[in-house]
């Protein structure tokens, strides 16, 4: 029953998804709607290593821009007809940041907690200096330009939505089918003491890399979707530590470890912080209006939007439940028990 429960809640949340562009919305609400899958994605993504596993990453932005370079990088060498062809190179390009993320992973993970996140933050700013410094390969500081994708004017947008939307649709199953395998389990037990996993048998070199070869893929693709998006790639902003801090917001604020927590966030945060840009523009107002969102919301639900709710709901069956017991009528010892047709058992 719960698990048709979850079925028919994603049926009717990527089936919404779907048809919202047919409803002929303004631009700039589309494009709200793109970022906030972005978000959605790499959200879920971190939550793989930052939530299941523990390990908080501060470095996924390292990757994000790798996957943009990376798609800038498959425009040097192919021709554009159609405009989809770029899509179709997401998986190699998210293989491309799994591999790299390997060798990374095998040395950050001998680290933990608070030093874990210092050394992927240091990767994140190592990172961004060589796209400063590679010229000849990301254009340094002065970008680097892709052809414009040759989709209609009114339905440009489209594409990148629904591959994202798609690529939203991937990771939650990825995740769904982690936290119903040994790998979940693996993972929950590495993050609650992984030397007493180690010691119970559980394989935490090979789940942690997984782990974090999953998250960086598809943060990688999710960076090439935006260079495509965008047109124009520059350092600052391809390997931008915000980016880095807003899906570790949005993951625990919608609730970490779990699977729809991270999509929560997500759409809460990004879209609130989406729509106060295009209402109050350039001011950088809406960065305090963003985080008096965020900081009330926090303050309420501490463990996290998702997390928090269960928990209610959870206290008030027990309360149901033990209502519902101290109202039935007992019996006294020995005494005949009534029947339905007024006699005695």
């Amino acid at each position: 029953m719960k698990a048709f429960r979850g079925a028919a809640i994603a049926i009717v949340f990527f089936g919404l998804l779907a048809a919202l562009p047919s409803f002929d919305l303004a631009h700039w609400a589309i494009n709200m709607l793109i970022f906030t899958l972005m978000f959605a994605v790499m959200s879920s993504a971190w939550n793989i290593v930052g939530g299941f596993a523990g390990y908080p990453s501060l470095g996924h932005a390292a990757f994000f821009g790798i996957g943009a370079y990376a798609e800038g990088l498959w425009f040097a060498h192919h021709s554009v007809t159609s405009g989809y062809e770029p899509f179709w190179a997401l998986p190699v390009i998210g293989l491309l940041g799994a591999v790299l993320g390997l060798p990374i992973a095998a040395v950050a993970m001998r680290t933990r907690a608070d030093v874990f996140a210092i050394v992927t933050i240091t990767l994140l700013f190592v990172t961004q200096t060589l796209a400063f410094n590679l010229h000849g390969i990301t254009g340094g500081a002065q970008g680097l330009a892709l052809p414009q994708p040759p989709f209609s004017g009114a339905g440009f947008d489209r594409p990148f939505y629904y591959v994202l939307l798609v690529l939203l649709a991937v990771v939650m199953a990825v995740t769904y089918a982690i936290m119903r395998t040994k790998v979940g389990l693996s993972l929950v037990v590495i993050r609650a003491d992984e030397d007493k996993a180690r010691g119970i048998g559980v394989r935490t070199t090979g789940i942690k890399l997984l782990a974090f070869a999953l998250s960086v893929g598809f943060t990688a693709m999710v960076g090439a979707v935006w260079g495509y998006y965008e047109g124009f790639i520059y350092p600052q902003f391809a390997i931008d530590p915000l980016i880095t801090i807003a899906i570790v917001l949005m993951t625990f604020l919608g609730g970490r470890a779990t699977l729809w927590g991270p999509v929560i966030g997500a759409f809460i945060l990004e879209s609130a912080q989406q729509y106060l840009a295009y209402q109050l523009g350039g001011s950088q107002v809406y960065l305090i209006a963003y985080a008096l969102v965020f900081l009330l919301i926090m303050l309420l639900l501490p463990r996290g939007i998702l997390p928090t709710v269960q928990d209610m709901i959870r206290r008030r069956s027990r309360a149901r439940v033990v209502a519902a017991g101290l109202s039935t009528p007992r019996t006294a010892p020995g005494a005949p028990v009534p029947t339905t047709e007024g006699g005695h058992l």
